[in-house]
C-alpha cells in the first residue's frame, strides 16, 4: 500500500491521499506514486481532468518527517520533484478539494492547480522556516503573485496556520464550502470541465499559465492558437451542436 489511491469517475482521474491514521502525510512512496498517477493521466486521452483529494477528513499534513529525514530527496530526480514538475507541467485542469489540515506542500500544491475548493473547517499551514527549510513548488514565486509580498511573508516567515477564509480571501480557495457539500461540489466541478472541448481547454490553460509577456507578445500567442483551434474538430462539434440544439458531445477529442 503506498498510501495513494486512484480512482477513474467516467473522464475524471481522481488521486487521492489515502493515509488517514496518518492524516495523509506523505511518505517517499506516495510521491512516488502520485507522480505515476499524474504522468499516466497526462498521457491517457480518455482522461479530461485530475481531482485530488484526501481520505480520513484531512487533505494532507505535509511530509512524514520520519520518512523524509530517513529517505531525504537525493539528486535531481527523486520522487518528491517529479512530483512537482510533473504538477507544474500538467495540460490537464486541476482540480482540489480541501478539507480539514493542509500543510506544507498540502498548500503550496495548490497554487498549481486550477481550480481548488476547500471546505469551512480546512486549515492551511506553510511551517517551513519552523522546521528550518525554505519553500518549495515554487511558491516563493507564486503566492507573493497571488497574495502580495506582505502576505505571503506572513504566511512564510511566521508559519502560522490560517482559515480558509482566509485562502479564500488571497484567491488561493475559490469557493468555501460545508464540508458535507465538498466532495459533490468538486466532482461536479470537475465534470463539467471533462465534458468540454480538451484541446481548448488545455490550450486556454497554457496560455493562462504562460509566463507574463508584453500585450502584442501575448495577442500574437492567443492568435497563433484561435486559428488553429478554427480548423478544429471541436468547433464543428460545437456549432453542429448549437444549430441542432443539442448538447456538444467532445468525448472523440483528446
Amino acid at each position: 500500500m503506498s498510501g495513494i489511491a486512484t480512482q477513474r469517475r467516467g473522464a475524471v482521474a481522481e488521486i487521492v491521499f489515502d493515509r488517514p491514521d496518518k492524516r495523509n502525510a506523505i511518505t517517499v512512496a506516495m510521491y512516488a506514486a502520485m507522480a505515476d498517477a499524474l504522468a499516466a493521466a497526462e498521457a491517457d486521452g480518455t482522461v479530461r481532468v485530475v481531482l485530488f483529494r484526501g481520505n480520513g477528513g484531512a487533505f494532507t499534513a505535509g511530509n512524514d518527517l520520519k520518512d523524509f529525514l530517513a529517505n531525504p530527496p537525493d539528486g535531481s530526480d527523486p520522487p518528491v520533484f517529479r512530483f512537482l514538475r510533473g504538477l507544474a507541467g500538467a495540460r490537464k485542469p486541476l482540480v482540489a478539494a480541501v478539507e480539514g489540515a493542509a500543510v506544507g506542500i498540502g498548500t503550496t500544491m495548490l497554487l498549481h492547480c486550477d481550480f481548488v475548493l476547500a471546505a469551512d473547517t480546512a486549515r492551511f499551514a506553510l511551517p517551513f522556516v519552523n522546521l528550518g527549510l525554505v519553500p518549495e513548488a515554487a511558491s516563493s514565486l507564486l503566492l507573493p503573485l497571488l497574495a502580495g509580498y506582505q502576505r505571503a511573508a506572513e504566511f512564510f516567515l511566521l508559519g502560522e496556520p490560517f482559515d480558509a477564509a482566509t485562502a479564500q480571501r488571497i484567491g488561493l480557495v475559490g469557493r468555501v464550502l460545508p464540508a458535507a457539500e465538498l466532495l459533490e461540489a468538486a466532482r461536479a466541478l470537475a465534470d463539467r470541465l471533462a465534458a468540454k472541448p480538451p484541446q481548448a481547454l488545455m490550450a486556454t490553460k497554457a496560455l493562462l499559465k504562460s509566463p507574463a509577456t508584453t500585450v502584442s507578445a501575448r495577442m500574437d500567442a492567443e492568435i497563433a492558437v484561435f486559428l488553429r483551434q478554427l480548423q478544429s474538430a471541436e468547433l464543428k462539434e460545437a456549432v453542429a451542436a448549437f444549430f441542432e440544439k443539442r448538447a456538444p458531445d467532445f468525448s472523440r477529442g483528446g
